[in-house]
């Protein structure tokens, strides 16, 4: 594909979004912005929760780790399937019973303001970094791919591409994203089903199921060294807790769930968004298995993030293998930016703002919309930052990593609120959750550098037990066991 025909799809694309936000506003209202007035479909949000899980990290990198990690990954997406029945069964009921718009009020009614701010807080940090992480690798594919060869610098794309997110999500917000997450997420679906289907066609697969029976990077589970980041146990138990801090203790997609009319409707969707997801994930390896046997077949050197855009855009696949990619790329990132956009202007406006109690009802829409350019300018600048004053994406990466670290003192926080009815000094907390991040990188460091021993995604885990070890310390009262 020519350049400028990769910009008409971009643009058309966005043109649908608009047109779908257009057609969903109603009033603009804050009620409508932050929770659709709770009238979403619960089938519609299942659907479209796909396509934010799948970022374009994600839509890249599933691919890529097959060459070298086999489908060990599924191991993980396993452990998802246990972690969302956690989230159904205990959290959305708390939510829903709370009648909650920012997931994080239910902080300020168990421990007190300071609890509630850190954990805002640790959302928005985590969620701008990895929302602009995202973000800047979807931009780069699509600066090398098409804006290079147009002239335009890389700001220029960033700015443009934010504000036509900001155009179609400023006056409804999630109510929109639902809708504009459904398209998106049938549009990452169509790319991952013709792709499959081109890419075994080239290599004369007629059976799938044979070919992945008989090949020597099929392997899903792996038991045989427990040091190692791939070990079984780590990575299920690790896919339990993501799923449960990720998406039950993420504003970004409990926002979404928070908008079913019921909590009957909310759980349902949560049912169907898991079976759902483990099949598509499953289809993402074997994905990957095919791109890396077509790259052996082709003679395409690129491998792991490299390696679907590189068999994509090469063109020897066809036109719509490439045309499906590029809708695919997109929808992914942005079905994630958006909803992020989204989610930091409600957890700013509600959390750190408290815009329902400070301000009329005539003054919180013009709060919000300021609050809503602000966030869109942030994440400019932070891509910016990454593109210019970083321009290591080793380094890059590590600041998002460390981001990921944020979610362990929230899994800390809800965790010892839930099963504990112990007081705790409010003003420890914030001390506690900077110390547990550091504490646990710390120990990763070490159990490599000593003991050969990865921790892998088990760093959750270990994060969320030291915040919860210094919440005990810091009890005002002896600490009690207590059903949630």
């Amino acid at each position: 594909m020519q350049a400028y025909q990769i910009l008409l799809l971009v643009l058309a694309y966005f043109i649908v979004l608009i047109l779908i936000s257009f057609l969903t506003n109603k009033t603009g209202s804050n009620s409508e912005f932050f929770k659709a007035n709770k009238q979403s479909p619960w089938y519609l949000v299942a659907f479209g929760m796909i396509g934010a899980s799948l970022s374009g990290v994600t839509f890249i990198s599933i691919p890529g780790t097959v060459e070298f990690n086999s489908f060990s990954y599924f191991q993980v997406v396993l452990g998802y399937t246990i972690g969302y029945a956690v989230i159904s069964l205990v959290l959305m009921p708390l939510y829903y019973r709370l009648n909650l718009t920012s997931i994080y009020t239910y902080l300020d009614t168990r421990y007190g303001n300071n609890a509630y701010k850190t954990g805002a807080s640790y959302f928005i940090l985590s969620r701008v970094v990895g929302a602009s992480f995202r973000l800047f690798l979807v931009a780069n594919v699509l600066q090398l791919v098409v804006f290079d060869a147009l002239g335009v610098p890389y700001y220029a794309t960033v700015s443009i591409t934010i504000a036509l997110i900001w155009l179609y999500t400023f006056r409804s917000g999630i109510k929109t994203i639902v809708w504009t997450d459904t398209l998106q997420t049938l549009f990452m679906l169509i790319s991952l089903g013709i792709s499959i289907y081109f890419i075994s066609d080239a290599l004369q697969i007629h059976s799938l199921w044979s070919y992945l029976g008989t090949h020597e990077n099929f392997q899903i589970f792996f038991f045989e060294d427990f040091k190692s980041s791939d070990f079984f146990f780590k990575q299920f138990v690790s896919g339990m807790f993501i799923a449960i801090v990720m998406t039950g203790l993420d504003q970004d997609m409990m926002q979404k769930n928070l908008t079913c009319r019921t909590l009957k409707d909310a759980q349902k969707n949560i049912f169907w968004f898991t079976l759902v997801l483990t099949v598509v994930n499953f289809l993402f390896l074997l994905l990957g298995l095919l791109l890396t046997d077509y790259a052996d077949f082709a003679g395409i050197s690129e491998t792991k993030d490299d390696l679907f855009p590189a068999v994509a855009t090469s063109g020897v696949l066809g036109t719509a293998v490439a045309v499906t990619f590029i809708l695919g790329l997109i929808a992914a990132a942005y079905s994630s930016a958006d909803s992020a956009l989204t989610s930091l202007t409600t957890s700013i406006s509600i959390d750190i703002l408290n815009i329902e109690k400070r301000f009329s009802k005539a003054s919180q829409t013009r709060v919000r919309k300021y609050i809503h350019i602000i966030i869109s300018l942030i994440l400019i600048a932070v891509m910016l930052i990454f593109k210019y004053a970083i321009a290591d994406k080793s380094v890059i990466t590590k600041l998002f990593e460390f981001a990921g670290y944020t979610y362990g003192p929230l899994l800390g926080l809800y965790a010892f609120g839930l099963f504990t009815k112990s007081e705790v000094k409010d003003k420890w907390i914030p001390v506690v959750a900077v110390l547990s991040p550091i504490l646990s990188y710390l120990i990763s460091y070490f159990s490599i550098l000593y003991l050969n021993f990865e921790f892998g995604f088990f760093i959750l885990i270990l994060n969320g037990v030291l915040m919860y070890l210094g919440l005990i310390l810091i009890c005002s009262q002896k600490h009690q066991s207590a059903s949630v």
